[in-house]
């Protein structure tokens, strides 16, 4: 059995589809064993579907239990036996039980250099502050919002003439590479946390 990847997203799916992309690559050393979805009928989803990949839909209904959900989630990913979860644009925050059975296999990208610009809004965040460097980060996901032990870091430039949109795609070019690097690397090399420091081949 190979390194078995679950990915869950909530929308276009690019991301998803640079792991696509690289597991069909030979030597590519993971594989993508289920996508899943908090929404019905996404372009993620047709990418998976186009892929061959399993899929399923677990929503979170107005109004409906979210500790309940959860757990649901949790099971529903737990059958495909993953040794890694990537949340690939996925707009939910996951609960205590899915981070008490997948935590420290688990991991998110996130559009700036964290812990700078956290949220919804690193791109946007990050021009109006004016920095002149931002970037992607590939980190363990934990019970805060983008704060876990950091994986990966990669660096983009801002310019001058930089809006969201055109900085927000120019940084997408570098996550997608990037989650794709950690991926390989996650299923190739051990890795320990101590603190918050994530130490390879160990």
């Amino acid at each position: 059995m190979g390194f078995r990847v679950v990915v869950l997203v909530s929308g276009s799916g690019t991301l998803l589809q640079s792991l696509i992309d690289a597991q069909a690559t030979p030597g590519f050393a993971a594989e993508i064993v289920a996508v899943g979805a908090d929404r019905d009928n996404i372009a993620g989803l047709q990418r998976a579907e186009q892929a061959g990949l399993p899929t399923f839909v677990h929503r979170l209904r107005k109004g409906a239990d979210r500790d309940v959900w959860d757990v649901a989630l949790r099971d529903q990913v737990a059958a495909y036996q993953p040794d890694l979860v990537v949340l690939a644009g996925f707009m939910k925050l996951v609960g205590p039980a899915f981070l008490e059975r997948f935590g420290g296999r688990l991991i998110n990208s996130h559009p700036a250099l964290l812990p700078s610009f956290p949220g919804m809004h690193g791109a946007r965040d990050a021009l109006e502050y004016g920095v002149r460097v931002t970037g992607a980060t590939v980190f363990l996901v934990d019970d805060g919002v983008d704060s876990g032990a950091i994986l990966a870091q990669t660096a983009v430039a801002v310019a001058d003439d930089d809006t969201e949109e055109s900085l927000h795609e120019r940084i997408k070019v570098s996550e997608r590479k990037l989650l794709v690097e950690v991926v390989t690397r996650m299923a190739t090399t051990p890795w320990t946390v101590e603190g918050r420091r994530v130490r390879w081949g160990r």
